[in-house]
Parts: C-alpha cells; sequence; structure tokens
C-alpha cells in the first residue's frame, strides 16, 4: 500500500515509511518505546549495504561513463565545499558548537538516488545529468562515513591535512577491493555452473556483501567497495541476469521499508518540536547556498550548461543515509548529539516534501525534460527461454523514438527474431508484415541466443535512427541483405549465455544453423525455411521487398 501510494503521489516512499514507524512508536498509536540508537545503527549500516549493492547492480556502465570524472569531483570536493558552508550556517545562525555543527554539515551533505529517481521516474532527462547524480549518490557516502566518524570520535578531531589523507587511502583501498571482488565473482558465476538458477541471485548478493567486508577488514571504505563490486556485476552480462535483479530489487525495497520504521520508531515526535525551526534554517543554508556552491564549482572544469548545473543543484535530496548517520554521534556519546538527531530528521522530511514534488516541475522548467534525442531509448527487458534456449524481449516505445511510423518489416530483424505480440491500448493482437508501429506501442519479440544482441542493437538503431538505420550509419543498423553472417559467428558464440544444462557442442551447433540461414536469405536460396510448405506466408514479405521500404 505505502508504495503504491509513493509511486501516485510522487513522494520518496521514506517519508510514508518514517510515518509508519513514528506511528508504532512513542507518540503514536501503539506507544512502542524504542531508544537504542546502536541497534539502528548497525540494522542501517546492513541495510545501506544492500541499498547500495542493489544501485550498483542496476547502474548502467555506458550511462555513467562518461559523467564519471565530475560525478567523481562532486563527491569529493563536493562534498567538502558542503560541509564547510553547512557547518558555518549551523555555528552562527542556530548557535550550535563547532563540533555538531560540523557533525550535521557532513551527515546532511549525502544525497540518496532512490529519493531523486523516484520522483524523476516519469520525467526523461539528458544522460549526462542522470549519471551525475547517480554515480554521485553512489561515491559520496564513503567520503561523507569517513568525515563523520572522524568528527564523532572523543577528543580532539585530527587535522584537516590528516582527515584529507584518511579519505584518500580508504576509498583507494576500498575502490581497489571493490573492482577486484566484483571482477573475481564475475568471472566466477559466468564460468561456474550452479546447480539452479535459484543460487545465482544470492551469489550475486553475497559477492556483493564481500565486497563491503573485504574493505572495511582491510580499514578501506566498505560502503564505495560494495557500490563498485556490484557496479561490476551489474554489467557482466551474467546468467539468469533477470532473476538477480529482481530479487536485488525487492531485497532493496525490503531494506528500505525496515530501515525508514526503525528509525521512525526511534524518534520522539514531541521533541522534534523545538528543533524544528533550527532544522528549517540549516536546510535553507544547505538547499539555497552550500549546494548549489557545491555544483556550480566542482563542475566549473567541465563546461556544463546551467540549466543542468541548476536542477542537480535543486536534485539533491537527501534520504536514509543523513539519519542513518545521524545515529553515530548518539552511540559516541558526543554532547549534543540527540538534539543533532532531531534536527537532521526534521531537514530531510521538511525538504523532501519541498524538492520532492518541484523537481519533475522544474526539469520542464529549464526544458530539461523534453528532449527527444534522450528519451528515444527503448525500455528493453529480457527474459531468458531456458529450454527453448531463446528470450523474450519486452520492448516499449517511447513518445519521441523514431520508431513511431515504422512497419514491421521494416525494423528487418535478424533471422532468429521477430516480434510475436504488440499491445496497444490495453489491447494485444499479432502484427503483420505492414503492422505499423506507434507511440506508446510495447511489443514482445522472440529471438535465439545467438541473436539475442543483435536483435536488441537493431531495435535500438531503428529507435534512434528509424527506418533507414544502417544506410545512415546508426549503430547496430544493417540494410536488408547485409546482416551479419560468418564473421560475426564468434562474436555471437562470446554472448551466448550459459542457459540450462546444455553443452557448449548444442550452443555452437545453433550459433552455426542461424549463419547457414543468413547465408541462405542473403544468396536468395531461402533455405530450409523455403522447403516448409506454406513457410512464405508466415515469414513475411521477401528480403528483397523489405529493402524497397
Amino acid at each position: 500500500m505505502a508504495v503504491r501510494v509513493s509511486s501516485r503521489s510522487g513522494l520518496p516512499s521514506l517519508l510514508l515509511y518514517l510515518g509508519i514507524g513514528i506511528a508504532l512508536g512513542q507518540d503514536g498509536f501503539f506507544d512502542v518505546t524504542f531508544n537504542n540508537a546502536e541497534l539502528t545503527q548497525v540494522i542501517g549500516y546492513a541495510a545501506l549495504v544492500v541499498i547500495l549493492a542493489e544501485g550498483g547492480l542496476g547502474t548502467k556502465w555506458k550511462e555513467i561513463r562518461p559523467a564519471l570524472p565530475a560525478a567523481v569531483v562532486l563527491s569529493l570536493v563536493g562534498v567538502g565545499i558542503s560541509v564547510g558552508v553547512t557547518a558555518a550556517g549551523a555555528h552562527y545562525l542556530v548557535g550550535l558548537e563547532w563540533r555538531q555543527a560540523l557533525i550535521i554539515g557532513a551527515v546532511v551533505s549525502s544525497t540518496d538516488a532512490a529519493a531523486v529517481f523516484s520522483v524523476l521516474r516519469k520525467v526523461p532527462l539528458p544522460s549526462r545529468v542522470t549519471g551525475v547524480l547517480e554515480a554521485e549518490s553512489g561515491f559520496n557516502d564513503a567520503p561523507v562515513v569517513i568525515l563523520v566518524v572522524a568528527f564523532s570520535t572523543v577528543g580532539e578531531v585530527d587535522s584537516w591535512y590528516v582527515l584529507i589523507g584518511e579519505i584518500a587511502l580508504e576509498l583507494a583501498i576500498g575502490a581497489v577491493m571493490g573492482i577486484a571482488v566484483g571482477w573475481l565473482g564475475s568471472y566466477g558465476l559466468r564460468h561456474v555452473a550452479l546447480p539452479a538458477s535459484g543460487l545465482y541471485p544470492i551469489a550475486v548478493m553475497a559477492i556483493a556483501v564481500s565486497a563491503y567486508a573485504a574493505g572495511a577488514m582491510l580499514h578501506g571504505s566498505g560502503f564505495l567497495a560494495v557500490y563498485l563490486a556490484a557496479m561490476v556485476l551489474g554489467n557482466a552480462k551474467l546468467p539468469h541476469w533477470p532473476a538477480t535483479r529482481g530479487f536485488a530489487d525487492g531485497l532493496g525495497w525490503l531494506a528500505q521499508i525496515g530501515m525508514f520504521v526503525l528509525l521512525g520508531l526511534l524518534v520522539t515526535p514531541h521533541d522534534l518540536l523545538d528543533d524544528f525551526w533550527p532544522a528549517v534554517v540549516v536546510g535553507l543554508v544547505l538547499t539555497a547556498v552550500a549546494r548549489p556552491l557545491e555544483v556550480f564549482i566542482s563542475l566549473l572544469p567541465f563546461k556544463l550548461p546551467w540549466q543542468e548545473k541548476a536542477l542537480m543543484s535543486w536534485a539533491g535530496l537527501r534520504g536514509a543515509v543523513p539519519i542513518i548517520l545521524a545515529t553515530i554521534p548518539m552511540v559516541s556519546g558526543i554532547e549534543g548529539s540527540t538534539r543533532v538527531f532531531n534536527i537532521v530528521f526534521v531537514l530531510v522530511v521538511v525538504y523532501t516534501l519541498i524538492q520532492g514534488p518541484t523537481l519533475p516541475w522544474l526539469a520542464k522548467a529549464l526544458h530539461l525534460g523534453d528532449n527527444p534525442s534522450e528519451a528515444a531509448d527503448l525500455g528493453i527487458e529480457s527474459a531468458p527461454l531456458e529450454r527453448l534456449r531463446g528470450h523474450l524481449l519486452s520492448v516499449a516505445i517511447p513518445e519521441a523514438s523514431k520508431m513511431h511510423g515504422v512497419e514491421i518489416s521494416e525494423l528487418r530483424m535478424p533471422a532468429g527474431a521477430a516480434v510475436t505480440l504488440v499491445v496497444r491500448d490495453d489491447e494485444s493482437f499479432v502484427p503483420s508484415p505492414s503492422t505499423v508501429l506507434r507511440r506508446g506501442d510495447e511489443l514482445l519479440v522472440v529471438t535465439t541466443d545467438p541473436v539475442r544482441d543483435a536483435a536488441e542493437a537493431r531495435l535500438r538503431a531503428v529507435a534512434e535512427g528509424g527506418k533507414l538505420a544502417g544506410w545512415l550509419g546508426t549503430p547496430g543498423g544493417h540494410p536488408a541483405g547485409h546482416e551479419p553472417t560468418g564473421p560475426q559467428l564468434g562474436g555471437a558464440l562470446k554472448t551466448v549465455k550459459k542457459i540450462g544444462r546444455g553443452d557448449e557442442t548444442k550452443k555452437r551447433e545453433s550459433a552455426k544453423r542461424v549463419a547457414a540461414k543468413q547465408e541462405a536469405a542473403k544468396n536468395g536460396t531461402g533455405g530450409p525455411a523455403a522447403a516448409r510448405p506454406g513457410a512464405a506466408k508466415h515469414e513475411g514479405p521477401p528480403r528483397d521487398a523489405r529493402a524497397r521500404h
């Protein structure tokens, strides 16, 4: 119910789960007393590991690679700017001691990608913006955790240059361990066949958690390690990937729900009233001063348009991480830590209510949500047909896609792939070769193993370049009669997934049969399909006819 309400209202789900926890706790309907900050911190860390792993598994390398340098600078230099400006505001405007002000400045400097994209899911943004925001949220947790722990240590705080050295060392160790564990895990999963398909999702999550443990044991950043390891695994084309992705997504939701409910239980609502206005003032400094300075100064070398910088400045939503990190000074026994927790709690709730619903509006006002070239990407989901050694591709045609107006025959799908069903206006039908595709259509495409990647590449090429993709040089497009055959056979074999318990010989024979059919079609012999009575009636127009389109 909470997930449905969140998706319909456009608000991040954390607010609803926090509300459930508050309703269960003190001053709530059930008056449950819970004040164990240490247990909350332990569970929060565990949940954060799962959330970062799920986020890393869903991060596409090709999308964040161009934005990676900007995200790294924003996560390091930007965090320093945000901490300094916010801490100064908390000290001079609210009257907090410097240690408490620095803790608040560090705690609220971490952004939450889940909160950002939950309200932007219906607004197509430039890939550069989404890439920077997504990578920043995965990277900036690590330096923020190091700063909060340093500021929450009883006694004198280390000098600034010592902190910078510690941050650099821990991030380096975490990055190395994360990439190493992720690569070794993906190599093992691709070359070792597990006895049951249901073990692959468990193995992937176990590898990601192992990366956190390895990084933490070596006194590195475990949070950066788990994010990078999951990102490596998520881009490694592992077997049974749809099941793995769904399993990780479910675990991520479970971790968020449990964590936010627990944080809602920990807070005492009547204590929040005294800290409401201080939280509003600190949040205003963070949102209107610190975050814009952080974005515009950090991204100066990258010459991004001011519209993108403005959106990134407003898109710095705070979510789970700040509230979890606010328990660290409570566990350490720092003076005034309860007030710090209350201020952070109120700040996160209030400014999520303000920023969340206004993000889509701001994106459209800045003309960042209506870029046809950025919105033309297809949503393609693949499910393996294990016994049939094939795949089902579910394809959604977005509004700005150039696939609109293209006939089925003009898709020129590779041999071994076919569009078998079209869903339009909540009605489904089997298309003919002359069926014209429309915006909003959903297609069901069946492909064999060897041509699965080629079919997806062809669909994306048509979505980007239209029916002339291939002649226009669009990647993945092949003119009729010029589909890849023999020379691409080795590449096809490299992309064949280990499905079921079949041996490599059968896969190689299957790939050879596909190549033979393509060669026969190219030479006009018709191949085995020509020998079947009535086969031509179901195969669509001849290839030469397709070329004339």
